[in-house]
């Protein structure tokens, strides 16, 4: 058994197939509307290997002027995200133990190929609610870190229908998805894995 970091939370299996099939659908009705693109690292517009989207009042983006951000648009479509669905929202009233509610839904769609490198989610101005993240399709290795880049981290698989809440102490440590198991789940037609995560980024 792995010793994780204070605050950090894996529910494995909590959403049955039912569910992540409603959230699939749910899902392509955002994308139809927030269409998926490629962000950009800051400084040098290298590409993500991830495609992203958005759904709620702001949504998280990254390009080569700006950098890391949230805003209330679309950055190819200028047009506001859709709404959070009702099923996410109550996901994060059953798990998130938050007072707020949340205000962006970061949608990340992996493909075979894709990966995320450690990373702190420190974009929010509201750093004690914590990050709310659910995990539809093939499964991923997923890694987290310590508060400080450069210590141990620990690697386990992350199934369709897991979720994971980084509160508390854990809410800074630095995560990221190592691989992607191709045709482990059947949940997607043509494969790949989204990644959904919820968070609030003001105080009140």
């Amino acid at each position: 058994m792995q010793v994780l970091p204070k605050g950090f939370s894996h529910i494995p299996n909590h959403l049955n197939i039912s569910t992540q099939r409603e959230l699939v659908d749910v899902i392509r009705e955002i994308v139809k509307q927030a269409p998926l693109y490629r962000p950009e690292m800051p400084k040098t517009g290298e590409p993500f290997s991830v495609r992203m989207t958005n759904c709620g009042e702001l949504g998280w983006v990254s390009d080569e002027q700006s950098g890391y951000r949230y805003q209330p648009n679309h950055p190819k479509t200028s047009k506001p995200w859709p709404k959070i669905p009702d099923q996410l929202m109550q996901i994060w009233r059953e798990l998130s133990g938050a007072e707020y509610s949340p205000e962006a839904c970061l949608i990340n769609f992996y493909d075979t190929s894709a990966r995320m490198g450690l990373h702190q989610d420190n974009d929010e101005n509201n750093l004690e609610a914590p990050v709310l993240s659910i995990s539809l399709g093939d499964t991923c290795q997923f890694r987290i870190g310590q508060t400080t880049r450069g210590g141990q981290t620990k690697s386990f698989k992350l199934h369709s229908g897991d979720v994971v809440v980084l509160g508390g102490e854990s809410r800074l440590c630095f995560h990221g998805v190592d691989k992607i198991y191709p045709d482990t789940s059947p949940l997607l037609k043509n494969g790949g894995r989204i990644n959904l995560t919820l968070r609030r980024v003001t105080q009140t």
